[in-house]
């Protein structure tokens, strides 16, 4: 007999329907999975036989075989067990309602003993699954909210193999629909952040340069002595960035499913993400890859924060690939039988020290470090990566008198409303252009364009060219700040106090660094 059940594969952030094609003859022993399974697919005969059993059927004594189409498409891991497992339930007779299986997309990874196991990627199977109008998802309970999202799919969650073929037995009137509100749940979970600006103490130039990256998407280096507050202030820079659109947060909810970083019963990713990898991170972690290529921190960083710490501590090679990303915001994977593109627009936020006690240009503190080892630590950071960071911020250490000061500072909620205002201006300038949405996206026609200065700005940039040794380069980045600056102030055009605060941010930009 022969029955046909489906399941889905996840090729990037996408999915793709797999028929589950499974044919029992009477003559022969031997069953075979066809169609490019990987090993951990071919092994799904072991563990569905166990769960077969385990809900009082049984295994065919014949020959069956299970084909996975397309078969020129490499299927991998654990989540073919269970439409396997109906399949074989469904050609053997030992189930009634098989016909309708034909309606459904099933996935999930079964135990010897029957129980459902989570699986990665729900959210893109169930927009598939929509998408070819298929009438339902049935999959792992803990990855049914997370599916649910999509409002028009009948989604149902299952703990155990028998609640799949009671489902099948009561034609649908067993299991109850898993149903998702998603805008409510969205829109409550958006507000509750858990660090705030407020906690911080003195640190209000650097707070101002936060401010004007998230108000202009730019890249920020901080350098500075060991506890000064770089990764405190870094890891509050996502409360002050605007809310994630429900766009937004299914992109980055979808990376996020795939790569199987959703915690249980999850549903959208209201919150902008923050990553941290630790400095040992290899490029296939950083950058998205393996053999079945999966996202890596730069994806799941998309709409959010790269916080790279200790930067000059990154492997070169590894600091390097991030470099054409950054660019196209997008990272493609090529593989041999396929090339898949993971999204990747994130801000990069760094920290690093100054030199490598950590102590160079310290107020109280003596650097002990050799001639000749600050300028050879400052240059583990190469000119082309840094040219990519628009705000070079010098962080110096909190004094006493502020750390012990009762005064309230001003909260992430107020700075926001401000960085809100900023873009909303920027929307509507780059409604026009495509793939442009911030000042930092600006390309060399917009600069000249969208940055002109005035006669008393140009010859104040020219002199603090002349006189700090700026770079060449440090030019188009100075321009884009200061257009950030004047959006804040709510300024049509840039002025000479909008050029003097972009340029103190490049004063790092300087003869014989990096390189």
């Amino acid at each position: 007999m022969f029955v046909k059940t489906f399941g889905s594969a996840v090729f990037g952030v996408d999915a793709m329907t797999i028929p589950v094609e499974v044919s029992i003859t009477g003559q022969g022993l031997y069953y075979f999975i066809v169609g490019l399974p990987d090993n951990s697919v071919k092994e799904s005969l072991q563990r569905v036989e166990s769960a077969i059993k385990s809900v009082n059927c049984d295994m065919p004594r014949t020959k069956i075989v299970v084909n996975l189409a397309p078969a020129d498409v490499k299927k991998s891991g654990s989540a073919f067990d269970l439409p396997i497992a109906m399949g074989i339930l469904g050609a053997s007779g030992q189930i009634k309602g098989w016909e309708m299986m034909e309606e459904f997309i099933m996935m999930g990874e079964l135990s010897l003993d029957g129980w459902v196991r989570p699986v990665k990627g729900a959210l893109p199977m169930a927009i598939r699954a929509l998408r070819e109008n298929y009438k339902g998802f049935i999959l792992p309970k803990t990855n049914a909210r997370e599916a649910g999202m999509v409002n028009s799919l009948q989604v149902y969650g299952v703990s155990h193999l028998s609640e799949v073929i009671e489902f099948f037995k009561s034609e649908g009137k067993s299991l109850e629909r898993v149903i998702v509100n998603t805008r409510e749940a969205f829109q409550q979970q958006q507000k509750t952040f858990d660090a705030d600006f407020d906690e911080v103490k003195g640190q209000e130039n650097i707070k101002r340069a936060l401010e004007i990256s998230a108000a202009g998407g730019h890249n920020v280096i901080l350098i500075g002595p060991p506890g000064a507050g770089k990764t405190m202030l870094a890891k509050r820079l996502p409360t002050i960035l605007p809310p994630l659109t429900l766009q937004e947060a299914l992109e980055t909810t979808k990376i996020h499913s795939v790569a199987g970083k959703l915690p249980e019963n999850a549903t959208l990713i209201s919150q902008r993400p923050f990553r941290s990898p630790h400095h040992s991170v290899s490029s296939s972690a950083l950058v998205g890859g393996g053999s079945i290529p999966q996202p890596g921190e730069i994806s799941l960083a998309h709409h959010g924060v790269l916080f790279l710490d200790e930067l000059p501590e990154f492997q070169r090679s590894v600091l390097e690939v991030m470099r054409q990303p950054m660019e196209e915001r997008k990272v493609t994977i090529s593989r041999a039988r396929l090339a898949v593109d993971f999204p990747a627009s994130f801000m990069l936020v760094a920290s690093m020290n100054p030199c490598p006690c950590g102590y160079y240009n310290h107020p109280e503190k003596h650097c002990n470090c050799p001639p000749g080892a600050v300028q050879k630590y400052l240059n583990k950071v190469s000119g082309p990566l840094l040219d990519r960071i628009d705000l070079h911020v010098e962080v110096t250490p909190v004094a006493y008198t502020e750390l012990s000061s009762s005064r309230n500072a001003e909260n992430s909620l107020a700075i926001r409303e401000r960085v809100i205002r900023a873009r909303e201006v920027q929307a509507k300038r780059y409604e026009q252009e495509n793939g442009i949405y911030a000042n930092a996206q600006m390309g060399s026609r917009q600069l000249r364009e969208i940055c002109k200065l005035d006669l008393t700005s140009h010859q104040l940039l020219k002199k603090a060219m002349d006189r700090l040794n700026l770079s060449a380069r440090a030019y188009d980045r100075i321009l884009k700040v200061s257009r950030t600056i004047a959006d804040l102030e709510g300024c049509t055009s840039i002025l000479p106090p909008h050029v003097a605060e972009a340029i103190q941010y490049r004063s790092l930009d300087r003869e014989g660094w990096g390189g």
